[in-house]
């Protein structure tokens, strides 16, 4: 029987342009990830829309101040690193050796959204997967040379943007961070 050679995936196979890399333990290759929540524009109320329930939703507000401050960061940063792809390469970069799944919970993401994240990073060449050597199911990461460089570039632009969102708030902004901290240890309080 012979197999059909374009469905035929091994370890040596390229990507496609626009796909990730294969993914070292399966070898499969991975579409690029859809766009889905990333805010294109801020979330500003529009004149002679209703908007009901969400004007007194705390969820909702805090969704709106998420979308300014992605908007700002992309600003600031540029490029495809979004807020998300930051954390995880200061979770990579501070963490040598930090298995996959680890940072995929740390992140709050299922596995397969922990892997997409990490096949980026390598593509980017700021993260390297090694096999784990006490558990053979397992990837650990590494930052690369460029990966630290780029998180010490990318890293100042982040904390200039976070200063500058803050300070746009006036004195109240001290209290946000620990009200945010809080709310976010909450375990359902209703």
């Amino acid at each position: 029987m012979q197999q059909n050679p374009r469905s035929a995936k091994t370890r040596g196979d390229a990507a496609r342009p626009g796909t990730a890399p294969p993914c070292p333990r399966t070898a499969q290759v991975h579409a690029p990830v859809p766009p889905g929540d990333v805010p294109e524009g801020p979330l500003r109320p529009l004149p002679g829309l209703r908007y009901g329930v969400l004007d007194a939703l705390m969820g909702y507000a805090l969704r709106r101040a998420q979308n300014a401050l992605y908007l700002d960061f992309q600003r600031a940063v540029g490029g495809d690193v979004s807020p998300q792809r930051f954390a995880a390469l200061v979770l990579v970069v501070g963490n040598p050796g930090l298995r996959q799944g680890l940072l995929a919970e740390a992140m709050g993401l299922h596995r397969s959204g922990g892997m997409r994240l990490v096949d980026w990073l390598v593509r980017q060449g700021w993260v390297q997967r090694e096999a784990d050597p006490q558990d053979r199911r397992s990837w650990t990461l590494r930052p690369t040379p460029a990966g630290e460089a780029a998180l010490a570039a990318i890293s100042a632009r982040v904390q200039a943007h976070d200063a500058a969102m803050l300070a746009a708030l006036g004195p109240e902004g001290a209290a946000l961070r620990p009200l945010l901290d809080r709310l976010a240890r909450t375990e359902n309080p209703g």
